[in-house]
């Protein structure tokens, strides 16, 4: 379906779509629950070697004849302030990394990988070579299976720099934003279809003579979950509009839309648990699994609490500047 390079510029073999484009994919991806590298690869990567200006990289990630993963969080922390890994020059020229790397999308699998470390200079990324001396991958076990997670343990790597030296943050910040807006829309998908479920089920269900729906108690609680996902559905759009148009303020609208749209989507996954009755504790429903999606998501790229710091902070800043 050429998704792989929907955000890749057609230069480089992709179909030149932004942050819209790929809303529409990562909602239905959401909705399905599909466990595919496209977060991983085709954002977290592809916005990752876009924004350091380097697009050697890119024409096989758009075909999808690799799959890249960017090795960036350090600790549980997805802030780039909290890069601790080491790049040093060597000796005989080039870069060499050491450090620990936590929830690497696809990182056990990836074909290119993409790390970020700290020089002299600042905060830099780096291309690794996946199976290179020194370089560890870790397949770990993260509570949500269908998004498969790595640690990747560097020792004195060889590395290629990307970009300038230093300008590591920036990238990071940018792709922090466009990555919380692609992971909103795949939110919202995914609670649009626990919502349908559990009406379906309700409707189906049938105790003391009646459908379960018919009950005003279950009535106001499938009300409430439709309208956390229709808000959700709203600033997620929001956001993506914003980061079409390259809005200044993106990373508010992408903090807040982190923000609502994980807490929404956990609120659903757990009503769908709670309304499907029995049923929906059971190994064989998919509620179980949308419920781990639903807080493994709102884990990754930082919880909703530190985008509503983030949101607090560009508010402040903003108000400052006003006055």
């Amino acid at each position: 379906m050429g998704a792989a390079g929907l955000a890749v510029p057609e230069e480089y073999g992709g179909a030149g779509c932004g942050p819209l484009e790929v809303h529409v994919v990562m909602e239905e991806l959401g909705r399905a629950l599909a466990p595919v590298s496209f977060l991983g690869s085709a954002v977290l990567t592809t916005q990752a070697l876009l924004a350091c200006g380097d697009g050697a990289l890119l024409p096989a990630l758009a075909e999808g004849a690799a799959v890249g993963a960017l090795a960036w969080a350090e600790e549980g922390s997805w802030e780039p302030d909290a890069v601790r890994a080491a790049a040093r020059r060597a000796p005989g020229g080039g870069w060499r990394l050491t450090g620990v790397k936590d929830h690497v999308l696809d990182g056990a699998d990836a074909d290119l990988l993409v790390v970020a470390a700290r020089t002299d200079a600042g905060i830099a990324l780096f291309d690794v070579p996946v199976d290179g001396p020194g370089v560890h991958r870790e397949r770990r076990v993260p509570m949500d299976a269908t998004r498969p997670q790595a640690r990747v343990t560097l020792d004195g790597v060889p590395g290629r720099l990307l970009g300038a030296a230093g300008d590591g943050g920036r990238v990071l910040a940018r792709v922090r934003d466009l990555a919380s807006v692609a992971l909103a829309a795949e939110q919202v998908g995914a609670a649009e279809r626990c919502l349908e479920l559990t009406v379906a089920h309700a409707r189906e269900r049938v105790r003391f003579g009646r459908p379960i729906g018919s009950f005003q108690a279950v009535k106001h609680r499938l009300a409430d979950a439709y309208v956390q996902v229709e808000a959700a559905r709203s600033i997620a759009l929001g956001a993506a509009y914003a980061a079409a148009e390259g809005a200044a303020d993106l990373p508010r609208f992408a903090a807040a839309a982190k923000s609502a749209c994980s807490e929404a989507f956990s609120a659903v996954a757990g009503e769908m648990i709670q309304l499907h009755g029995g049923t929906g504790i059971t190994w064989e429903h998919d509620a179980h699994r949308y419920f781990k999606r639903a807080h493994g998501s709102a884990q990754l790229l930082g919880a909703p609490a530190e985008h509503r710091r983030r949101l607090a902070t560009e508010l402040s800043l903003t108000t400052r500047q006003i006055i």
